[in-house]
């Protein structure tokens, strides 16, 4: 297993990028699997008239793809945010703790790095977002669904913020041999109403 250890400075201002929207209804698009440049364009109206990220620019000719779902905006203060109708997430690439190439041996290293790294990313949290409505792992015998039905599937701790919309979930992906996780790391998603 490899891993790296990186600061934690993208995803704090990422997360207070998430924080400066109140109110995710405006953000929220239809329930459905729709894709193409209309959704795209719908998608694009919506975030831009509810928050001051600027969307990806279209080069001269270029055309959205007919299989897109989702788009890229950029914030003010630099971050990359991806918006579906139904979520948001940061793309830092180079914040925060990850292991990868795990093996099956790999398994009880890569857990004890997720839990070291764990506190760290829920204090950032906190300090953009509040005092969760909810926190566990999986050491509790009802993890998986003491949030919510399934919360807690693929994961090894969990936290949520209830927003206006949305649901803001800071997660740590559970390692497994069966199938083997061949990555794992701490990460966060708006999932819009």
């Amino acid at each position: 297993m490899k891993t790296q250890d990186r600061p934690l400075d993208e995803d704090d201002l990422a997360m207070a990028d998430l924080a400066d929207v109140a109110d995710w209804t405006r953000v929220a698009g239809p329930d459905s699997d729709a894709c193409g440049p209309a959704v795209v364009r719908a998608l694009v109206q919506r975030v831009t008239a509810a928050t001051d990220w600027q969307p990806w620019p279209l080069a001269a000719g270029e055309e959205i793809d007919p299989l897109v779902a989702s788009w890229g905006f950029t914030t003010r203060r630099g971050s990359t945010i991806i918006v579906f109708d139904g979520l948001a997430f940061s793309d830092c690439r180079n914040s925060g703790w990850i292991a990868y190439e795990i093996e099956p041996d790999d398994i009880p290293a890569a857990e004890a790095g997720l839990d070291k790294a764990w506190p760290d990313h829920l204090e950032l949290a906190r300090k953009h977002f509040g005092d969760p409505d909810y926190v566990g792992d999986e050491s509790s015998p009802t993890f998986l669904d003491e949030w919510a039905r399934g919360a807690g599937a693929d994961r090894r701790h969990l936290a949520v913020w209830v927003r206006p919309g949305a649901q803001i979930h800071l997660f740590s992906d559970k390692p497994t041999r069966d199938p083997l996780t061949s990555s794992v790391c701490v990460n966060y998603a708006v999932y819009i109403d």
